[in-house]
């Protein structure tokens, strides 16, 4: 299953096979359950995670007791609380599983090893925090200039196969709505 991170890398860097010995040795998938934490606000990130199968979410609770989705990590995606990582302090926000799921987790060690026997993963590594940085500013665009609906239609052109997959009160949360405002729009077949 590592194999499958090797494909993701090699879409942006190339390895030899001398690497990819070195990363089936030094990494190995980890199966999660239903519903099963990472890591709870207050905790730190220990790890970057790689969705090999399944999806997890990245959330906080509000001060009222409602769960605000911040990020999804599904199949091929990275998902982690950064700052905490980098910095080894607790984390605000929560990473659960959604669905049974099949991970990679990255800790510091791994990766320093990772960083030192293959320097070309520095910029792999790059292009991933690009990407994601772009995507939160996507989300920050799409929340302020589009309406609820709008938002939901967007979502699920980009990701049909993802609004299937995830229960609807976790996307309304993600786009920022009500569940009872997303079952609306579906209703009327967006």
């Amino acid at each position: 299953m590592v194999a499958q991170l090797i494909a993701h890398i090699e879409k942006q860097v190339t390895l030899s096979a001398e690497d990819k010995a070195f990363m089936e040795e030094l990494l190995a998938p980890t199966l999660l359950n239903k519903k099963q934490f990472l890591f709870k606000a207050g905790e730190p990130c220990r790890a970057r995670y790689f969705v090999l199968e399944g999806c997890l979410r990245l959330y906080i609770t509000n001060s009222k007791g409602t769960d605000q989705m911040i990020q999804f990590g599904i199949n091929n995606w990275w998902i982690t609380d950064y700052m905490s990582f980098k910095s080894k302090k607790p984390s605000v926000f929560n990473l659960q599983a959604v669905t049974n799921a099949t991970i990679i987790a990255i800790n510091e060690a791994q990766q320093e090893e990772l960083l030192t026997k293959i320097p070309q993963l520095e910029r792999y590594f790059r292009l991933v925090l690009e990407t994601a940085y772009g995507a939160s500013l996507m989300r920050f665009n799409y929340i302020f200039n589009m309406s609820g609906e709008e938002r939901y239609r967007f979502f699920s052109n980009l990701f049909p196969d993802f609004v299937q997959l995830v229960p609807q009160y976790l996307i309304a949360s993600y786009l920022g709505v009500t569940p009872e405002f997303l079952s609306k729009v579906r209703a009327k077949k967006v």
